[in-house]
C-alpha cells in the first residue's frame, strides 16, 4: 500500500469522524427549536434530494433494480432503528458520552457473528468483548448516581447498527452503495413523517432549516469520506482512526455545552477504544494467518 495513499486515506478518516459529529451536533441544537420527528423529516428530505443528484450523476440509477432484495430491506431497517434510538439519546445526553457508548459496536459485532452465524471467536477475543462492555458499564452506570436512563437507548441502537452493518457486509456487489443509502433515506424520511403525526408540526425558522441543511450536508460529507478511506487506504492502518471521533465529540461538548467527561466516563471510554482496537487487529492476524493457512 503506497504510503501517500495511506495518508490521504487517514485524512479522509479524520474528516469522517469529524462530519460525523458535527451533523450530531447541529441536531442537538436544532431540537432546542423543533420536535424530533419533524428534525428527522427534514434533514432525512435534504439528504434525500443530495443523495439522488449523486445517484444520477453516477449513473447508480441503472441498478436500482437490485435495490428491492430482502437484504436491502433488513439493512434499511436497522437504519431506521439505529437512528430513531440513537438520535432520541443524543438530544438528551452528553455528546461525548452517547457517541463512547456506540465505540463498542465492534465488540458487538464480533459476538453477534459468533452468537448467530457460528464464527470462530477465541477466549482472547470474549476476553475483549466482556471488558469492552465493562467499559459501556463505566459510561452508562446503572445503579449510580450519574446513571441516564437514556443511556439505554444509546446501547439498544446497537442492536439495529449491528442488523445494519452485518447486512451491509453480505450484500452482493451489484447492490451499490449509493443506491442503499437512498433506500435508507427513504426509510428514515417515513420514520420521520411517522412521528410527526403523533408530535406534530412545529413552524420552522430560517435559522433552523440552515441548521438541518448542514446536518444533512455533514451527513453526506461524512459517508463519502468514509467511502472514500475504506477503499483508498489499508485497513489495518486506517481504521484505528474511526475512534477519532471520541476526541472530536468531546472537543464539540465542551465547547457548545461545557460538557466535561468525569473520571468514570473517561476510563471507560478507554476501555471501550482499547478493546475494540485490539479486536480489529486480533481479527486481522487470524484472517492472515487463515490466508497464509490455505
Amino acid at each position: 500500500m503506497d504510503f501517500r495513499d495511506n495518508g490521504k486515506a487517514i485524512a479522509a478518516m479524520l474528516l469522517a469522524m469529524a462530519a460525523f459529529i458535527f451533523n450530531d451536533a447541529l441536531v442537538k441544537l436544532t431540537y432546542d427549536q423543533l420536535p424530533l420527528g419533524q428534525i428527522i423529516l427534514v434533514r432525512s428530505l435534504i439528504s434525500l434530494a443530495m443523495i439522488y443528484v449523486v445517484c444520477v450523476v453516477t449513473g447508480a440509477t441503472r441498478h436500482f433494480r437490485h435495490l428491492l432484495r430482502p437484504i436491502v430491506a433488513w439493512r434499511t431497517l436497522g437504519e431506521v432503528m439505529a437512528t430513531l434510538l440513537y438520535l432520541s439519546a443524543l438530544i438528551r445526553m452528553p455528546i461525548a458520552n452517547v457517541t463512547a457508548i456506540l465505540q463498542v459496536l465492534p465488540l458487538a459485532v464480533t459476538a453477534v457473528a459468533a452468537i448467530l452465524f457460528g464464527a470462530p471467536v477465541g477466549w482472547r477475543r470474549w476476553t475483549a468483548i466482556a471488558v469492552g462492555f465493562a467499559g459501556v458499564l463505566l459510561i452508562i452506570r446503572p445503579g449510580l448516581e450519574g446513571f441516564d436512563a437514556w443511556s439505554l437507548l444509546a446501547l439498544a441502537s446497537l442492536a439495529f447498527i449491528v442488523l445494519r452493518d452485518m447486512s451491509t457486509q453480505r450484500m452482493p456487489s451489484e447492490i451499490q452503495t449509493f443506491g442503499v443509502t437512498l433506500v435508507a433515506c427513504v426509510g428514515v424520511s417515513l420514520l420521520g413523517g411517522g412521528l410527526v403525526l403523533i408530535e406534530g408540526w412545529q413552524p420552522m425558522t430560517g435559522k433552523a432549516f440552515l441548521l438541518l441543511c448542514g446536518a444533512a450536508t455533514f451527513l453526506l460529507i461524512g459517508y463519502i469520506t468514509l467511502i472514500f478511506a475504506m477503499r483508498l487506504g489499508d485497513v489495518a492502518v486506517v481504521a484505528p482512526f474511526r475512534y477519532s471521533i471520541i476526541l472530536w465529540a468531546m472537543l464539540m461538548g465542551f465547547v457548545v455545552w461545557g460538557d466535561i467527561p468525569d473520571v468514570l466516563t473517561l476510563a471507560g471510554t478507554a476501555i471501550v477504544v482499547a478493546t475494540g482496537i485490539y479486536t480489529f487487529f486480533r481479527e486481522r492476524r487470524l484472517a492472515g494467518a487463515a490466508g497464509r493457512n490455505a
